[in-house]
């Protein structure tokens, strides 16, 4: 098989800053996947009379206010902070499709009503469209998820719509009208997939701000509520006590940035391989 055969992921971990970073993102999936089964404290036990304790080989990047584990609380919180922001990301993105591809393909007042909503959302903010519904839903995971899956709906879909509306034109879907092909066959067999990889490029970037986003509402206390960890929650009950115990907020704000950052080179790796700057210039 050659190189260019290998799916795009695979030829993108070839790269030396994609094979970097994608090796930190299965590291951070897997942990999070298998956080029971590695981590050797429990994430919600408390013991006071170990509280504060620097790192040790007992506990290897030391203990918060409660004397939990840090390192076991920042393991479960990749599970709470990657579900949560994945979870909504690929509900945006499925939404987002479907209004994109229905409002270019039909065209007419249901457009202009998309455009007109999508270009409304499109100009708040991400950070207070979701601290908006959050505060109408109530706090929580639940509530995080819809959140973030409302405030990023606007890019999917604008995406969709232009990717829709430059390929509508193309001869092949002027040859598959022709031949008959109904609008839901033209849009599920030739349009969707000729406009999914940007899509789902664009999709893994916003995942690496979702993951910021979702840490901020963790911070200011309305994403996942204790004693359910998140990367957030573990920074906002570490800020006060950032002289006391630094290591409290550190390490879960390194692992932030860390987790954003390799989303991102792996993301450049991707775009990279599939030629989508190219591709997308051409067209335009």
């Amino acid at each position: 098989m050659t190189a260019r055969a290998l799916p795009a992921p695979v030829r993108a971990l070839r790269r030396p800053m994609g094979a970097l970073a994608g090796g930190w993102l299965l590291l951070v999936i897997l942990m999070a996947v298998l956080a029971p089964l590695i981590t050797p404290y429990a994430y919600d036990i408390q013991s006071l009379k170990e509280a504060y304790q620097p790192a040790s080989s007992a506990h290897w990047l030391g203990t918060d206010e409660f004397g939990r584990d840090l390192l076991t609380r920042l393991i479960h919180g990749a599970r709470t902070s990657l579900s949560v922001s994945g979870i909504a990301i690929f509900l945006s993105v499925l939404c987002g499709m479907v209004l994109g591809a229905a409002a270019a393909w039909f065209g007419g007042w249901f457009d202009r009503a998309v455009t007109v909503v999508v270009d409304l959302t499109w100009s708040f903010p991400e950070i207070l469209i979701a601290l908006i519904l959050v505060a109408i839903i109530g706090p929580g995971t639940t509530g995080t998820m819809v959140a973030i899956s409302v405030a990023y709906l606007a890019q999917f879909t604008r995406l969709t719509r232009a990717q829709i509306l430059t390929l509508r034109g193309e001869t092949f879907i002027e040859a598959a009208r022709s031949l008959g092909a109904s609008n839901s066959h033209i849009l599920r067999r030739h349009l969707l997939p000729n406009a999914l990889a940007p899509v789902l490029v664009s999709a893994m970037l916003a995942t690496g701000d979702a993951i910021i986003l979702e840490a901020t509402l963790g911070f200011f206390g309305l994403g996942a509520q204790p004693p359910v960890p998140s990367w957030g929650g573990m920074m906002s009950a570490g800020s006060a006590l950032i002289f006391k115990a630094p290591w409290i907020i550190v390490f879960p704000g390194l692992t932030v940035a860390v987790t954003v950052v390799a989303i991102n080179l792996f993301g450049d790796a991707l775009i990279a391989e599939l030629d989508i700057r190219n591709r997308m210039g051409g067209r335009a």
